[in-house]
This record gives structure tokens, sequence and C-alpha cells, in this order.
């Protein structure tokens, strides 16, 4: 594992099919996790099933942690059990080797705080070791040589272990889910409008988070949650935290509460995603996502984040998506105009900010306060009483209120949330009923 003091070194490795293979990601994912790069070992070949990168090539790998005096091997892809037995008789002894998938994991477990995150952690390695498990027991049952091919010994019911600690873990992260829905529901209640953050890491999310927060400062210093750290964007940290962040917006006359969540990472598989859809659910069940990418980044790139987002969103999510275009510090008015143009399909009327310097974020407000789902208006005739003190001051705290005469009875009329209409002709009703 790694050590704060004296970080480990590590080598990364990537394949790609063709092209030139790009290992900033990958990098940033080691660093994060907390890794030294000390090397790299690239290839563009079809997938070799023995090693992955090809004997010859792992000869190379081998080579390079020598000479690197690295002790981790980071894969920015996926290996197969086989693959990684037959690259750690390549490589010198006791070094470790890590998939993309295992040092994502590595990273989701030491940023899990909370029992929620932790469980979903639990539930992704889970999910990583299920097929591994399975093929020991194939192998063995194949061949009835226990621990065949370095994969250790066959332990016939690891596979249902696996399989029922999976089931226990959804059973405990959907009661988990079941108490923050109802948190979302009095929210609403409350006359909350809810809208969630979306997007890959890096794309400045935490940075928009802070500009709307009407109670924090961009350049505030206090002790905040991490997501919220002004020290976190300039680290650059991916995976800073596996929870949800939350605050209030300002947005005139709506009460909005904004919910920053774990970024996307390119080529996740869809296991490790779902293993993770409880911390999606605060996107899923939103009144309004905002899609936030990072404008600077190639536009291939920017469309292909945006057709995997929207196909991990449209899956279950029914809010509708608001595409924010950040950083527009970094790039030209031409180059903007250009990529508007280009990804248009994709995110139709976007709104461009730079979180970081505020531009447009006034705009940005709102575009959200009209995308929002629409204010019902109601007027209400209530008997002068105590009560109706009390239940105008609850109007006043969940709704916007337009207007109240005074009279032998009190008028008001206000506009909001349609939960909030319906509660407060529910309020109204008992009043009445019981001064008659």
């Amino acid at each position: 594992m790694t050590n704060a003091h004296t970080p480990t070194q590590a080598v990364v490795v990537k394949r790609v099919d063709s092209g030139s293979a790009d290992t900033e990601e990958v990098r940033e994912l080691a660093r994060s996790a907390g890794y030294r790069v000390v090397g790299e070992v690239t290839q563009t070949t079809t997938e070799d099933p023995g090693f992955h990168i090809g004997e010859g090539k792992a000869e190379e790998l081998a080579r390079e942690v020598r000479g690197r005096e690295a002790s981790v091997v980071i894969f920015d892809n996926q290996l197969g059990p086989y693959q990684t037995y037959n690259l750690g008789n390549v490589l010198p002894a006791g070094v470790e080797i890590l998939d993309r998938f295992r040092l994502i994991l590595e990273i989701f477990g030491q940023r899990a705080q909370t029992r929620k995150a932790q469980l979903q952690v639990e539930l992704a390695e889970l999910r990583y070791e299920l097929p591994r498990a399975e093929a020991k027991a194939s192998l063995a049952k194949r061949d009835e040589r226990p621990g065949f091919m370095g994969l250790g010994e066959y332990d016939e019911s690891r596979e249902q272990d696996i399989k029922n600690q999976i089931a226990n873990i959804r059973e405990e992260l959907d009661t988990i889910e079941e108490t923050e829905q109802h948190r979302r529901e009095q929210r609403r209640e409350s006359g909350f409008d809810l809208v969630a953050l979306a997007g890959y890491t890096n794309a400045g999310k935490s940075t928009l988070l802070r500009r709307l927060a009407e109670d924090l400062d961009v350049a505030d210093n206090e002790d905040l949650h991490p997501d919220l750290d002004p020290t976190a964007e300039s680290e650059n940290q991916l995976f800073t935290t596996l929870g949800t962040t939350t605050r209030r917006a300002d947005l005139g006359t709506r009460d909005v509460l904004v919910t920053d969540t774990v970024g996307f990472v390119s080529d996740l598989p869809h296991w490790l995603v779902e293993s993770f859809k409880s911390t999606l659910d605060s996107v899923y069940r939103a009144d309004l996502v905002l899609l936030v990418v990072d404008v600077n980044e190639p536009v291939e790139e920017i469309r292909e984040k945006l057709v995997t987002c929207h196909d991990t969103l449209y899956e279950r999510n029914e809010a509708p998506i608001l595409t924010v275009l950040n950083k527009i510090d970094q790039v030209d008015e031409e180059e903007l105009a250009e990529k508007r143009e280009a990804l248009s399909a994709l995110a139709p009327n976007p709104v461009a900010v730079s979180a970081l310097e505020g531009t447009s974020v006034d705009a940005l407000r709102d575009r959200v306060h009209d995308e929002l789902p629409d204010f019902r208006t109601e007027r209400l005739v209530l008997p002068m009483s105590d009560d109706t003190m009390s239940l105008l001051s609850w109007i006043h705290d969940h709704a916007h209120v337009e207007s109240v005469d005074y009279g032998e009875q009190v008028v008001v009329e206000f506009e909001g949330r349609p939960a909030v209409i319906e509660q407060s002709r529910a309020k109204a009703s008992e009043l009445v009923g019981a001064s008659a």
C-alpha cells in the first residue's frame, strides 16, 4: 500500500488498439492514489490473450521496472486473472500489478468516509472479484488442480460467499437509500428545488458549487468539506470524496439545494457504475441536472464524455439536463463558438461559464431558475387568528409570498412547489374547520 511520506514508485502501462496511447489520466489516477509515477510503457496493438501487451513487451516492462526501481505496475487497461499471473512471472519478484479498475477501487477505498461509501466500495470490490472466483472454480473443476495457473487455492464456498455478501450489501444500501429518499422528499416539502451537478472529474463541478452557494466564498479559507476546500482544485485530485456535498444556492425567489457528486471517469465498466448507483441517486432524483464539461478539452473528447454521461443519466434520470460549458477563461471566443456548434446535438443551448472567475454565473442562475419545474400559484382566505399567523409564517418559510391582505379575514397569495401548495391547502382546511 502507499505511504503519504514516501510514495510508492510506480510504472504505468497502457495498450491501445490504434492511435497513440495517452497516459495523462492514468498518471493522474495513480497520483490520486498516492503513487509516484517514475516511468511508463505504451503499446499500440491488439490485445495479447496471455500477457495483454505481448511477451516481448512484458520483458521490456520488466526492464523498465528494474531500472526505475518501481514496486508497482499500473495498467490503464483491464487485465484478466491469467494475464495478471503471466505478467507476475515476468516482472521482478514482489512487484504488485494493478489494472485500471483495481486502481480506481483503491482510490475509492481511500476516499470512503461514510458507511454508504464504504459499502459501495466493498460492493464494487466483490463484483470485481466474483468473475475471478468463478474462473478459479471453473479451472479447478476442469483440471482438478487447486491453485492452477497460480490463481490460488480453490475454495468451493468462496463464489457463493461473494454472492451472499453482495446480496447483504445491496439490502443495506437499499435501506440507506430509502432514508435518503425520505430526506429528499422532506426538502421538497419544505419548498426546496433539488439541483445536481454531474460530469467528469476535474470538469470544475466543485468550483461551480462554491460559486453557486450563497453561504460560501470561492476564496474562503475555512475548514470545509473536502469537495469545497479551496486547495482541492489546485491539487487537481480525482475522487476527492465519494460522498455528496449539498449547499443552498442563491436563485432569487427559488430556494434551491445544489448537490455535487463523485465525478465520472472514462471507460468505467457497467458493474463499477452499478456499484455506485446509490451515490448517483442524488442525480437521478433531482429536479434539474447540471452536466458540467471542460470546454478546454478537445471537442472529440468532450463529445465522448457527453455520450457516456447521457447513457448513464438517461438510464434512470427523469430530470431535464442542462449542459454547462465550464472553463471559458481558457478558450477564445472563436474556439468556444466552434465547440458550441460541434456539440449542439448533444448539448443544445448550453450555458458557457468560468466557475473559477465567476464569468456568466449569473446567466447560469437565470437558466436554472427557468429550467426548474414551474411554481404553482395559490390564494387562501383564512380567519383572523393566532393559528392563521402561524400558517402565514410557515408559508413565508416554504413559498414565495406575493401579497397578504389583513381585514376581517386574511387573504394570502403565493407561489411554490406543488407539494408546498398541497400542504398549505391541507393546513388551511384544518384551520378553517377548527374555527367553524
